[in-house]
Order: C-alpha cells, then sequence, then structure tokens
C-alpha cells in the first residue's frame, strides 16, 4: 500500500470511530469495552466513561495470544473471566471503528458466549 491509500484508511477508521463513539456511552455498572488491533496485538479494556477510568484491562501480548480469531476468542474469555471477577455482567461494546468481522467478531461471540451480554 502507498502511504497515500494508507493514510486514507487511516482517516477513514477514526472517521468511523468518531461517529460510534458519538452514540455509545460506558458507566460503573455498564461499562464500554473498547476493543484496538494491530498486526500482532490485540487489546481490550472496559471503561467507565463517567469518570474516566479504565475498570479492566488485558492486552494479547500479556497473555500469549495471537492477533488471529483463535487468539481472540482465547482472549474474549479471558476477559469476560476478568468481567465477572468485577462483578460485570453486562457491557456496551465498541468496535473502535472496526467491522464487526473476523479477529473482531470472534472476540465478541467469545465474551458473548461466556455469559456477557451487550
Amino acid at each position: 500500500m502507498n502511504a497515500k491509500v494508507l493514510k486514507n484508511k487511516i482517516a477513514n477508521r477514526l472517521k468511523r470511530k468518531r461517529r460510534i463513539r458519538a452514540k455509545i456511552h460506558g458507566s460503573a455498572t455498564l461499562p464500554r469495552v473498547s476493543v484496538f488491533k494491530s498486526n500482532r496485538y490485540l487489546s481490550v479494556q472496559a471503561i467507565d466513561d463517567a469518570t474516566a477510568t479504565t475498570i479492566c484491562s488485558l492486552h494479547s501480548k500479556a497473555t500469549g495470544h495471537k492477533a488471529n480469531k483463535e487468539g481472540a476468542a482465547a482472549l474474549g474469555e479471558a476477559f469476560a473471566a476478568k468481567l465477572k471477577e468485577a462483578n460485570i455482567s453486562e457491557i456496551v461494546f465498541d468496535r473502535n471503528g472496526y467491522q464487526y468481522h473476523g479477529v473482531i467478531a470472534a472476540f465478541g461471540d467469545a465474551v458473548r458466549a461466556n455469559e456477557i451480554k451487550f
């Protein structure tokens, strides 16, 4: 990809991100779960937007998972366990401008399969 195409791709994702974030908000009882993906890693955090604090977070580098569907599913299970420890059973899912497809969908499905509603 040349620089111009890559710049437009990133700019379009940030536009989608702003559009999504204008509609969703997290609280202490219903946190916003934000997902960031790079080519190597996934990063997830549950955020209370009212106080601007992170309730819990998880990074695939720390858990030893890759940024593929299998790694995202395993990270989703681990993150759901962390949410249960924090007594959170319902979340607002922030896909951070990414399509709900592939790695992001695998993470979301794994969290949902472990009895966390969104």
